[in-house]
């Protein structure tokens, strides 16, 4: 098995075009269909998820997860603007992004995106981590962006969100391929047996977390493999999103740690998207 430790963006996108040269095997009518209608073609899931040890306070609590957007490579302010609007029409109590707001640099479109993120509006707020792709211009720039924009950017850190008197953690770590995560640092400032939802845009990170204190983890990267095929799946992995490329996971000895990976609403490397639509979630906890 290929060291993904070791693998440079280079060679990265050197399987990217193996990974677009797959779509040769799609008849053109399926090519057409994989740039023009599905990459365009968002989905919202709507999942329910059941935790013994979530407070009582926050049972039925909304939560709206997306991620990636890669914003710069084919996604600009009008579809960013379509997204949040979908976001804030299922009225959610709180919103989670899950990495990679840019494809590459925020350069010139930082207010507009500011401008379009603020319309969203959470009960209990908006809570952000930096993908790999946020790291590559300027992250200290993508995470203000994210600030402004209304968002917690949580880089290995906390914050508690309460109602009546019960709470939550909402933790958050750095990305695993670019930045340096650190889980005990983000769950540092947590109570003792305190719920904990963390944000991780690396899914394989789960591993780590289902050794902590973690009750659900939700991740982004890998776009669910962006172009699958009946039967083989997705055609390419990314680094740190091979074992749980999309959907939902039971993982850790004891099957403890919930996790879900969102299969992002942009696209990297190819602008193409073959039965892997993208998405929205919306959990309901209970």
């Amino acid at each position: 098995m290929e060291n993904f430790e070791k693998m440079s963006r280079r060679s990265f996108l050197k399987k990217g075009l193996w990974f677009g040269g797959g779509l040769l095997s799609v008849p053109p009518f399926g090519y057409g269909y994989a740039i023009w209608v599905e990459p365009r073609w968002l989905q919202v899931e709507r999942i329910s998820l059941a935790f013994p040890t979530l407070p009582e306070a926050f049972k039925g609590l909304r939560v709206v997860q997306f991620s990636d957007l890669h914003f710069g490579f084919h996604l600009d302010v009008n579809q960013l603007t379509r997204v949040v609007e979908v976001i804030q029409a299922e009225q959610p109590d709180i919103v989670c992004f899950t990495g990679d707001l840019v494809d590459y640099a925020v350069g010139q479109h930082g207010k507009e995106m500011r401008d379009v993120l603020k319309r969203i509006q959470p009960t209990y707020g908006c809570f952000a981590v930096l993908g790999n792709h946020d790291y590559y211009g300027n992250a200290n720039e993508v995470a203000s962006v994210l600030e402004d924009g209304g968002f917690h950017c949580l880089r290995n850190r906390g914050v508690r969100i309460q109602k009546d008197n019960q709470s939550i953690w909402m933790a958050g770590v750095e990305d695993m391929w670019e930045g340096v995560p650190d889980l005990q640092a983000a769950l540092q400032k947590m109570n003792k047996e305190e719920w904990v939802l963390l944000l991780s845009h690396a899914p394989d990170f789960a591993d780590t977390a289902a050794a902590s204190p973690v009750q659900l983890q939700l991740s982004g990267h890998s776009h669910g493999g962006q172009v699958r095929l009946p039967f083989i799946g997705p055609l390419a992995s990314v680094p740190y999103g091979v074992k749980y490329p999309s959907g939902l996971y039971h993982v850790g000895p004891n099957k403890s740690l919930t996790l879900y990976t969102n299969r992002g609403i942009g696209v990297s490397v190819r602008p193409i998207r073959f039965m892997c639509r993208p998405e929205i979630t919306v959990f309901t906890l209970m």
